[in-house]
């Protein structure tokens, strides 16, 4: 279980649940000629706290290079809704996930220009990762501000 320490001016946390972690590792770039891969993260905002519990994964449709992923939205945006409405509209869209063929992942500039319009436009914070060969990169984004969050610590316990 991913959880990080707080972030932003206030007490809230992120926590990532390990099958979600566990199925995105899956995608790491390990092999020279493996393809980017992404999706959107799925959970509940818990008052200012941000409970990460499924995750899309690449579709048919997505376009993947050794250097590159774009999201098509549509079936992305499918599930979302799909879990959305199975769940009483409680789960909610919380970002965005995808992995870099590099050790320990840093945010192109592509990468904060596209969470910067995604943050525009919502009022609520958002959560990206990227995953590294090693290394996952997590950060949180309100408004045009996009941030690491402190060291991520792993968690075997259950945090709710």
């Amino acid at each position: 279980m991913l959880r990080s320490q707080p972030f932003g001016s206030n007490e809230a946390r992120l926590l990532v649940e390990p099958d979600v972690l566990a199925r995105l590792a899956v995608y790491r770039q390990m092999k020279p000629n493996a393809r980017e891969a992404g999706g959107i993260l799925l959970g509940f905002r818990r008052g200012e706290h941000l409970h990460v519990s499924e995750a899309t994964e690449p579709q048919a449709v997505d376009i993947r290079s050794r250097f590159g992923f774009h999201r098509r939205a549509k079936h992305h945006q499918a599930i979302a809704l799909e879990r959305w409405a199975a769940t009483g509209r409680k789960m909610d869209y919380l970002g965005e996930w995808h992995t870099h063929p590099e050790h320990q992942p840093v945010p192109s500039g592509i990468d904060v220009r596209h969470w910067r319009e995604i943050c525009q436009t919502r009022t609520v914070p958002m959560v990206f990762i990227i995953l590294g060969m090693s290394d996952v990169w997590v950060g949180i984004g309100l408004n045009h501000d996009i941030r690491p969050t402190a060291e991520p610590s792993v968690h075997n316990e259950t945090e709710y």
